[in-house]
C-alpha cells in the first residue's frame, strides 16, 4: 500500500458522511496493512472472513477506486421486467378500467397480473395518484363571467392610491349556497 493510498484510506475511514459500506471497507483494509488477521479483522467490523478476504484481493486489483463499491452482477434482481412497469405505468395514465372510473391497486394487479403490492410500490415511485381526482367548480351565477372579469381588473390594474383586499371563502362552505350542508 502506497502511502497516497493510506492517507486515502484513514480520510475515507474517518468520514462521517460516507456510506458505512465504504467506511467500513476502508477500515478493514487500513487493518490488513498493519498486519491484523483476517479473521480479526471481521470479528471487529461484523462481517465475514470472506469477505475480509474479497477486500483485500480488490485492493490489489483496484485499488482505492473500488472502495465500497459493489460488484457488478450483485445484489437483487429485479423481479418483474421493466417493460410490465413500463406498461402498468402506461395504462395507468392513458387507460379506464371496464365499469370503474379509475384504476385501483387491486383492478391493476388483476390486469397486470401481479400482485397489488408492487403496482402500489410502483405507483408510489413515480407519484402516480389515479385515485386523486383534481377538478375545478365553476359558478352557475349568470353574470360570472362578467364578475371574474371586474375583480382580475382590479388585481392587475387597481385604481390609483387604492388598497385592493380579498377575502377567500373556505372549500365547501360558501356564504350563499352552500355544498355540503350537513357541514357546520
Amino acid at each position: 500500500m502506497t502511502a497516497e493510498q493510506r492517507a486515502e484510506l484513514e480520510r475515507i475511514a474517518r468520514s462521517t458522511a460516507r456510506p458505512h459500506r465504504e467506511v467500513r471497507h476502508a477500515k478493514g483494509l487500513l487493518l490488513a496493512a498493519d498486519g491484523v488477521a483476517n479473521t480479526t479483522i471481521a470479528e471487529r467490523l461484523g462481517v465475514g472472513r470472506g469477505t475480509v478476504l474479497a477486500w483485500r484481493s480488490r485492493f490489489e486489483g483496484d485499488g482505492v477506486e473500488r472502495i465500497g463499491k459493489v460488484a457488478k452482477g450483485r445484489g437483487r434482481k429485479p423481479s418483474i421486467p421493466q417493460e410490465t412497469i413500463e406498461a402498468i405505468v402506461h395504462d395507468t395514465l392513458h387507460t379506464t378500467p371496464e365499469s370503474a372510473t379509475h384504476w385501483s391497486c387491486r383492478s391493476m394487479a388483476a390486469h397486470a397480473g401481479i400482485s397489488k403490492a408492487m403496482v402500489q410500490r410502483i405507483w408510489s415511485s413515480r407519484g402516480i395518484k389515479p385515485h386523486l381526482v383534481v377538478t375545478f367548480k365553476l359558478s352557475n351565477d349568470p353574470r360570472f363571467e362578467e364578475k371574474l372579469v371586474d375583480v382580475v381588473a382590479l388585481y392587475l390594474d387597481p385604481p390609483e392610491r387604492a388598497v385592493v383586499l380579498c377575502v377567500d371563502e373556505k372549500s365547501q362552505i360558501q356564504a350563499l349556497d352552500r355544498t355540503q350542508p350537513s357541514l357546520p
